[in-house]
Order: structure tokens, then sequence, then C-alpha cells
């Protein structure tokens, strides 16, 4: 496996496999397919993929010993993972491949179509699981249970959950991630890390069972922007379908990519106009301005909330906003008074994200905004660092350096621009 980053994080992340993936495939096709194969087998047999699957390298926290999942009767007995998933980009990447291997031809395109012909039935088991076991509601709205699922870990989406939940007594940490980064004010601190434990000790404390889980997690919040994803990964799986003949399998992807999208559509505040996420545990609607606000230009679903959406982070207080080094989306407005360009997910820019939004934009015909948004994080990238992400004000390189996911969507960009 390709190790999302050799220091910080010496495991297989899932949405990390996905996205390097695609970067392999610009050299390699069996390579590639390597990367995603090792990820799918660790899928669970109840269809969830977890978000880490663990190497044999020690020091990382939390470890394999930590999530206690050895246990589970679901997962694989072969292979150690965590307990809960991240953003479904899975079918995104598998499609990539495939598109890239039809335009070499030969035995790479023999090769990805068998890959893509085993991998559907995966990824159906996938999105069922996502729209089924985590819409208990009935919301057609993905559910998380830790903000790790989201993908955006201490995003302000997910304060006021995490100030309710309750640590009844410290928790031993050894935080490896500190130590490699060196600047604290890059990553989550101690207080934010006690939460995450526990709600991990929640979920292990009953298996991590779908059945049981509801009942015992402190943190249950529908995720407006993983649900977007899913609905973009349900339409490309449609694709896939399409292309190999099966057709049973398009149409129901087909079917739940719009319910993705209604999901989506209805967290659209008439106050703000910007997507929210839902507290279930509350009881109600978490409204905060972060780049998930947007969720639209991911899913797509209707054509006068998209055009207001890319209005809004292109406009002069996301993308566009004059303390900005270049004009990319940050996570977090500058005009926040929570921003903080150098920590995680309160401020910083990420180029896998840039690269997923400018893909979606390009998909629905928006090649214009795909373009600036590409060549802008490329030249941000022009210092080699292949920083995890960046301060969107300086351009200076934050988290972890050589960041796996960030050099596969440079090889991406570069590759696509060579043939325009």
């Amino acid at each position: 496996m390709v190790t999302a980053a050799p220091k910080l994080y010496p495991h297989q992340w899932s949405w990390d496999a996905a996205l390097i993936s695609i970067g392999l495939a610009h050299m390699s096709i069996p390579r590639a397919l390597r990367e995603l194969e090792n990820l799918f087998r660790a899928q669970w047999s109840t269809g969830m993929i977890p978000h880490i699957v663990f190497s044999d390298v020690p020091g990382y926290f939390p470890g394999p010993d930590v999530w206690s999942t050895d246990t589970v009767p679901a997962k694989p007995h072969d292979v150690r993972t965590s307990g809960i998933c991240q953003p479904p980009v899975h079918a995104i990447a598998v499609a990539r491949i495939l598109d890239l291997a039809v335009a070499k031809g030969g035995e790479d395109r023999r090769l990805a179509e068998d890959f893509a012909r085993t991998s559907l039935d995966r990824l159906v088991a996938w999105h069922q699981w996502l729209m089924t076991v985590r819409d208990p509601s009935g919301l057609d709205l993905v559910e998380i249970h830790h903000g790790w699922e989201s993908g955006m870990d201490n995003s302000p989406r997910w304060d006021e959950a995490y100030a309710n939940v309750v640590v009844p007594e410290p928790i031993p940490m050894a935080r490896h991630d500190i130590k490699v980064v060196g600047n604290i004010e890059d990553r989550p601190t101690d207080r934010e890390y006690q939460r995450y434990l526990q709600l991990m000790r929640e979920m292990a404390s009953v298996n991590f069972d779908d059945a049981q889980i509801n009942d015992v997690v402190q943190f249950r919040i529908t995720d407006v922007f993983l649900t977007a994803v899913l609905a973009l990964a349900c339409d490309e799986t449609a694709r896939l379908a399409e292309l190999l003949g099966r057709e049973d399998v398009a149409d129901g992807q087909r079917a739940l990519a719009d319910r993705a999208r209604r999901g989506v559509l209805s967290c659209v505040s008439p106050d703000t106009g910007r997507c929210r996420d839902f507290d279930v545990r509350a009881g109600q609607w978490v409204d905060v301005p972060t780049i998930a606000s947007w969720s639209v230009l991911v899913s797509g679903g209707d054509d006068a909330v998209w055009a207001d959406h890319r209005a809004a982070l292109v406009g002069e207080h996301w993308a566009g906003h004059p303390s900005l080094r270049f004009p990319l989306p940050p996570t977090v407005s500058p005009d926040d008074p929570g921003f903080r360009p150098r920590t995680y997910w309160r401020g910083p820019t990420w180029p896998f994200l840039n690269w997923l939004l400018t893909w979606a934009l390009a998909r629905r015909g928006d090649r214009a905004l795909a373009a600036t948004w590409r060549d802008a994080t490329l030249e941000l990238l022009g210092d080699g660092a292949f920083g995890e992400y960046y301060d969107p004000q300086t351009g200076q390189p934050a988290g972890s350096h050589d960041q796996s996911w960030t050099a596969a969507v440079a090889i991406d960009w570069i590759a696509g621009r060579a043939q325009e």
C-alpha cells in the first residue's frame, strides 16, 4: 500500500487511497488497481469500507489495539482496520482509472475493465450501507458517529456536538501527530482528542454493531457533504454499470443518487441559502459556515441553488477574499471570527478537496472555474512540499509534508493539462 504520508500517516486511509490510486494510474494501471484492491479487501461484510487499513508500522495513535476491532464479526479476519468510515469517493476513483485505461488500451484496458466489473458489487454494498444503515431516520442523509467519518475531523461544523460529548474520565493518549508536525497550531487540541477517543470507546463497547451503536454513541449528525459525495459516487457507479452492461445496477445507483441529492437539497437553509447538517441527538439544524455549506456544487440537483453556491464560493468572502494568496476555497471564510489559517479544517485550503471540486465542476461543464482552481492549486504546490493543507493567506504548507494524495492530484492535473 501507499501510506497517506511517510511519517504522520503510515497506514492506508480510505479516501486518501482513492485519490492516490488516480495518481498512480498515470504511471501504472496495475499498480493503481492494487492500491484500491488492498482497500477493498478490508471492506466489512456489512458493506462499510473502513477509514484506516493498518500496516505493520508501529507508532501511530490511535492504532489497531486502541480501535479494538479484531473481534468484530463483520471485519475480515486477515486485516486490521478502524471501525468507522470516510466519504465514499471510491467509485470516482474506479471510474477515473477506467477512463485512463481505456485511453491506453491493450492489457491496461482489460485489467481495468475486469477490476471495475468485480468492484461493482462492492460499491453497491458500500453505497447501500450508507443509505440504509446510516439513514435510520429516513431523511435521505448519511448519519455519522464521529467527526473523522466526515473527513473534516475538527471542522467548526462539529463544535457544538463535540461540546456535548461527556468524557467520564481522562483517556490515556500517546499522540504521535504533534511530534511529527512540530507546530501544535496545525493539529486538533488534546481536549478535542479526548472526545474523539470517547466516541471510539462507545462504539467499541458494542463491538461496532450497527444495530446498537445509535443507542450508545453521543455523536449522531447527518453529514450533508458526505451525502453530496455519495450522490456523485452513485452517479459514477451507474455510469460504470452501463459501460459494463449491468443495467440493473445502473438503475439502482441512479435511484440512490437521486435520494442523496434530495437529501442535500433538503438541507439548504431558507434563511442563509447554505447547506446545513442536522444534529440527531439535539434535534436541531447545525448551520455553521464552512466549505461544506456549498455542498450542492458537488451533488448538483437544482440549477438555481448550484448557481448561488458557485457565486458564494468564488465571492469576496471565500475564494475571492482579498487576503488570500491564491483564489482558492478556504475551509472557513477569513471573515469568520473562528478562522484559523493553519489549523486543519478551520481555515486551510486542501489540494485534494480542490481536486474534488474541480472534478465536479468540470463534470457539470464549468471548465473555466475548474481550470482556474486547478492552475492556482498547482502554483500553490510549486514549493515541492506537497503539504497536507496550506495556509490560504501565506501559501505556506501546514500539517504533514510529502502527503501522498496531494502529489496524486497534482499528477492528475498536470497530465490533464498536458492533453488540453
